[in-house]
């Protein structure tokens, strides 16, 4: 189950113009320019009239980009939804399966294989639903509407170096509605730049081969800026005394100084006391508490949804032995409704909260803790209907 687009797309967008890409129009028309486009990238006129030959508008894709509701649970209900037993053990048993492509990624990318056994799950349950919209399709609809055109368009050439390479079929090849492909689900540029032949067939085949897509995805995180044999998330307990504005990743302490302050492992020991981390809090000071190490950034280069990103962290962890968190016993939040009420209500205060979405994003949760020390409250960046009431 894919539910957002690869931050890898969004790099590789802007450097590809300064000024936005064309969009919209005739589609016809901008089909026939993506075809002009792509000659001047050096294909062959006859390849890019092929692959482009059959492509079609979806209706479905653009109604897909419109809905991710998923987005405004808050992390207990989310993470509840995604983790169930029979995706733990099924984890488990594809560990054991495959094995000899874990330790080929320990070895070669020090990647603990918790890390891709949660995307594996969450993004196609273990290659079980990987999608069936029309790839490329998918991606010349989206780069024909205008609300997201420089993610999507470079992906389009990417899909047709694929096709050159024998490794992308424009009227076959199936994934997710944003366009990303095979288990671990990949966007064209991404395979293209990270793509590993791991079963040795000469082709990258994600949708059908585990240790190919494992060991791209392996590749693509060590791309991203993965820090080899180090930790990303773990269970703590908090005082009650901490400062709650210094919680959230945009303040960082070393783990030794969060040691001083009264920060606990829930089980074990923290890491190294000289990694820099960050508390997580994702419903505030009275629930569930997490250390962020540096290598839980990296997953925001993979996805953007701070629920997801956190979800898919902690399962990482609950895969290699970690038990239930606790959930504590956090104050009410807001429902979709409230919540676009109080991004209006803190965009009318001076703050960019982004789009009023309904999703507590990272733009809100720094307003909302903003305006939290502003009215005497804990800063933990949970809003509540008390804080709404104030607003």
């Amino acid at each position: 189950m894919r539910i957002a687009i690869l931050m890898g797309a969004m790099a590789a967008a802007g450097a590809l113009h300064a000024q936005e890409p064309p969009c919209g129009g005739g589609f016809d028309a901008f089909v026939e320019g993506l075809k002009a486009e792509a000659v001047t990238l050096g294909h062959a006129p006859e390849t890019a009239e092929r692959f482009l030959s059959g492509v079609s508008q979806s209706d479905a894709v653009l109604k897909a980009d419109r809905r991710q509701g998923i987005f405004q649970d808050p992390f207990i209900t989310f993470s509840r939804k995604l983790i169930s037993q029979s995706r733990l053990d099924k984890g488990r048993q594809m560990a054991e399966r495959h094995d000899s492509v874990f330790a080929r990624i320990e070895q070669d990318y020090g990647l603990s294989r918790g890390v891709l056994l949660a995307f594996w799950a969450f993004e196609t349950d273990y290659g079980a639903f990987q999608g069936d919209y029309n790839t490329l399709n998918a991606l010349v609809t989206l780069a024909h509407d205008c609300r997201r055109p420089e993610i999507f368009r470079p992906q389009i050439f990417s899909a047709l170096s694929l096709y050159e390479n024998g490794d992308f079929d424009p009227a076959t090849t199936t994934g997710a509605w944003a366009g990303e492909i095979g288990m671990v689900q990949m966007l064209p540029k991404d395979i293209l730049e990270n793509g590993v032949d791991g079963d040795g067939d000469g082709h990258v085949t994600l949708k059908t081969s585990a240790p190919d897509a494992l060991l791209s995805g392996a590749k693509m995180l060590s791309h991203l800026g993965w820090r080899p044999n180090e930790p990303w998330l773990q269970e703590v307990v908090l005082p009650g005394d901490l400062v709650w504005y210094d919680t959230g990743m945009h303040a960082t302490k070393t783990v030794a100084e969060w040691e001083q302050l009264g920060v606990r492992a829930r089980n074990g020991q923290l890491d190294d006391g000289r990694l820099e981390a960050s508390i997580v809090i994702p419903q505030g000071k009275d629930g569930p508490a997490f250390i962020a190490y540096p290598n839980f950034r990296v997953y925001f280069e993979w996805n953007q949804s701070f629920t997801y990103v956190l979800t898919a962290a902690y399962f990482g962890t609950r895969l290699e032995g970690a038990p239930v968190y606790d959930a504590g016993n956090p104050a009410p939040g807001l429902s979709g409704d409230q919540m676009k009420r109080l991004q209006a209500k803190l965009t009318e205060r001076g703050y960019d909260v982004g789009e009023v979405d309904g999703i507590l994003g990272a733009g809100t949760r720094a307003a909302v803790r903003d305006v939290q020390r502003e009215f005497g409250l804990p800063a933990d960046a949970w809003p509540t209907p008390e804080l709404l009431q104030r607003l």
